[in-house]
């Protein structure tokens, strides 16, 4: 196994202005080992969501490298990333198909980089499957399999893209603001399934966030972006000394 699970090396993006190039992010530098849970902190425009779409090629990079599980993916179209890179995004409508049941949605996550098929055979033999992994969200996604998507309540819809992010181990999970959009009651739960199964499958993940709460509470490490670049990246014992009152004077 590799000592660095994922590389990024003086990246680059750029936005035209006009006729000229304005800097989204510079020459930025990051790497993250195997199982690191990473908190990802900035004021808006400071480069976290862009550094999220360089690493999965959703915007082209003006300069440098992006290395996947030692793979060279620079140059990757993002289909081809989405093969080793889950992503969950703030909107929980992103992640899911909506007039695709429950079940049906998982079946397509479980065949993440492989020939797409759903088969009523093969999806009837997985339901057991299905509804032991739904029920570990404790919201009643269990009992919802054969109900669409789009009928869910916010927080069953946004278990449903965690759980499809993660099922198949994913190379990197990205977590884009995924509780931003629920309650503090359903964002609490959510956070709590995130963190049980980053742990149990051992997932090198980033995650994004504006709770500054679940920055200091969740991951191992934490990095702080300002104006296109790592301000500060504390490692877990550097994390653990900090405050709530020290994360805000990244927001002034």
């Amino acid at each position: 196994m590799t000592d660095v699970q994922l590389q990024v090396e003086n990246v680059a993006v750029n936005v035209a202005v006009g006729d000229t190039a304005r800097a989204l992010l510079k020459n930025i530098n990051l790497s993250v080992k195997p199982g690191e849970f990473v908190t990802v902190l900035g004021a808006n425009g400071a480069g976290k969501s862009t550094l999220f779409n360089a690493i999965t090629g959703d915007v082209p990079v003006a300069g440098g490298r992006i290395t996947l599980a030692g793979h060279d993916i620079t140059d990757e179209q993002p289909e081809r990333r989405a093969r080793l890179i889950a992503r969950v995004f703030q909107d929980p409508k992103m992640g899911t198909a909506p007039r695709m049941t429950v079940a049906e949605n998982l079946l397509l996550a479980s065949r993440r980089g492989k020939r797409l098929s759903l088969g009523s055979r093969q999806l009837n033999a997985r339901l057991a499957e299905f509804k032991t992994l739904a029920a570990q969200t404790g919201n009643g996604l269990d009992q919802a399999l054969n109900k669409p998507t789009e009928e869910l309540s916010g927080g069953q819809r946004q278990a449903l893209s965690l759980l499809m992010a993660t099922m198949t181990q994913p190379e990197l999970l990205l977590l884009d603001e995924h509780t931003a959009a629920l309650d503090p009651h359903t964002s609490k739960a959510i956070m709590t399934l995130t963190q049980a199964i980053v742990s149990r499958e051992n997932l090198t993940c980033l995650m994004i966030t504006h709770q500054l709460e679940d920055a200091l509470a969740y991951g191992n490490r934490m990095i702080v972006l300002k104006d296109g670049q790592i301000a500060f990246d504390y490692d877990a014992e550097a994390k653990a000394k900090l405050t709530r009152a020290d994360l805000l004077e990244y927001f002034g």
